[in-house]
């Protein structure tokens, strides 16, 4: 079973959030000795926005340099007066598949509903760059006009449609609000990841007080629109225990449904055409 991460940061002489380790450089080397601990044939890269678009030449030399290992979901400067050409040209670079975004700085929140962004979704779908997004409950009608307006463009949204890693809330209080995303599943176009599950618990691995809501997103999104993933950098339990916690811990989950939400639904959706493992 192809196994992919369809989250995972790298980075090199930074300083990430409070909730990430807090080492300065988490390598393309680092990855991969991790991954390969775990069983993770291969990983999704964001560069982290954070740390500014310095970040996407790093990921992509890892790309580059393992390219059956590694693919990207990048980010730029969205007011830069060069941006169409920006998109229309992205693939050029080694690995890069789209874009992922978290809009979470002050200046960004209103980009959500304020037209600032009209021209960005035009122009991935126009392209056939699909859209990562950190989108939490109060953005779902937002998504569900842009998948209206757009139903070319491939939209998905990070961590089960919770907050990142800064908000701290867990348990039934975390997934207060799912009904609102699980009403994005009408949209063919919206996917969602499946990732950084056990941070959304205060319990202990297997973390089964939250595996009803996995189930309920499952059903709703299907095994086609629903993507396992870590955002390693960040979990409280070991790289191993958070692909065991999909393929040993939730008995609904088997199979041929198993095998697409570990990794073969998320390759077919980012459309990267992974090359034979050296």
């Amino acid at each position: 079973m192809l196994i992919v991460d369809s989250q995972v940061h790298i980075w090199q002489n930074g300083k990430m959030s409070a909730h990430h380790r807090q080492i300065p450089t988490y390598s393309v080397e680092d990855a991969l000795a991790e991954m390969a601990s775990a069983g993770v044939d291969c990983a999704v890269i964001h560069p982290p926005s954070a740390l500014g678009e310095a970040v996407n030449v790093y990921a992509v030399e890892a790309a580059r340099r393992h390219p059956d290992k590694f693919c990207i979901l990048g980010h730029f400067d969205l007011e830069s007066p060069d941006r169409e050409n920006i998109v229309a040209h992205w693939r050029e670079r080694p690995g890069m598949l789209g874009f992922r975004f978290t809009f979470n700085q002050p200046h960004q929140k209103a980009w959500w509903t304020d037209g600032s962004l009209d021209w960005f979704g035009a122009a991935c779908e126009k392209a056939g760059l699909p859209i990562g997004l950190l989108a939490t409950g109060g953005h779902m009608a937002t998504l569900a006009k842009i998948a209206g307006r757009h139903p070319r463009l491939k939209l998905h949204i990070d961590h089960l449609g919770r907050g990142g890693g800064g908000s701290g809330v867990k348990d039934d209080a975390a997934f207060a609000d799912l009904r609102d995303m699980l009403a994005l599943a009408k949209f063919p176009n919206i996917g969602v990841k499946m990732s950084g599950a056990p941070s959304y618990s205060s319990q202990p691995y297997p973390y089964k007080n939250i595996h009803g809501y996995l189930r309920q997103i499952f059903e709703a999104f299907g095994p086609e629109r629903s993507f396992w993933g870590t955002d390693i950098t960040r979990m409280p339990c070991s790289y191993r225990q958070c692909v065991t916690m999909f393929t040993e811990e939730l008995p609904w989950l088997k199979g041929r449904d198993l095998e697409r939400v570990m990794g073969g639904a998320v390759v077919d959706w980012l459309g990267w055409k992974r090359p034979a493992a050296a």
